[in-house]
């Protein structure tokens, strides 16, 4: 099975083809460019290069997959209308993940505790949800808070911080267990979250 993945619910575009087999999770080819305000120019002609990289063709995808945010509208609209797009034109279902559940897929083997995913939500507030990577399963959130607000709350979490926060040590606090400044969704961590919800199961080119 080939999966279409795209994310633009972040300062990156992300875009990406994934084989998808009985036993491994395969990404074929990737762009992930950091292009704030650019996601409407750029994000069709990267899933354009990356099925040119894939050796395929539109009508060989089998599905979308497309992150749903959190995340600014301006950008995240792109992102699920290309998605959309594309699966009714290639008629070819299309599934939509959180973004942060994509996020935390993305990160390799989860172990048994929830991670705290943290985005840039602008005017001074983050996007954030807990979410338990094994099941795919947001099990706090999504929210957005400033940010004394969630450390508040969440004040001795594992996180998963998008570059913008990572860039602000001052509000960041030091009991937090950062273990990545530059959390994104990637290609395969969307299809491995939608994997996990068993969304994608079953689906195979005849």
């Amino acid at each position: 099975m080939h999966v279409l993945a795209v994310d633009t619910s972040t300062s990156y575009v992300i875009a990406g083809v994934v084989e998808v087999s009985e036993d491994a999770i395969r990404t074929l080819a990737h762009r992930t460019e950091l292009n704030p305000r650019g996601h409407m120019e750029v994000l069709t002609p990267n899933i354009v290069d990356c099925l040119a990289q894939a050796g395929l063709n539109p009508a060989d995808l089998d599905a979308v997959v497309v992150g749903t945010g959190p995340g600014p509208f301006t950008g995240l609209r792109v992102g699920m209308a290309t998605g959309a797009a594309f699966g009714e034109a290639m008629d070819i279902p299309v599934h939509g993940v959180e973004s942060h559940v994509a996020t935390a897929c993305s990160t390799g083997t989860p172990d048994s505790s929830p991670v705290l995913v943290v985005s840039d939500a602008r005017r001074r507030e983050w996007y954030w949800s807990v979410v338990d990577a094994t099941t795919a399963a947001i099990v706090d959130g999504p929210s957005v808070s400033a940010s004394g607000v969630l450390t508040d709350r969440h004040p001795d979490a594992t996180v998963l911080a998008a570059r913008e926060i990572a860039a602000k040590p001052e509000l960041v606090p030091a009991s937090w267990n950062v273990t990545d400044e530059d959390a994104h969704p990637t290609p395969e961590g969307l299809v491995t979250a939608a994997l996990r919800r068993h969304t994608l199961a079953g689906l195979r080119r005849p």
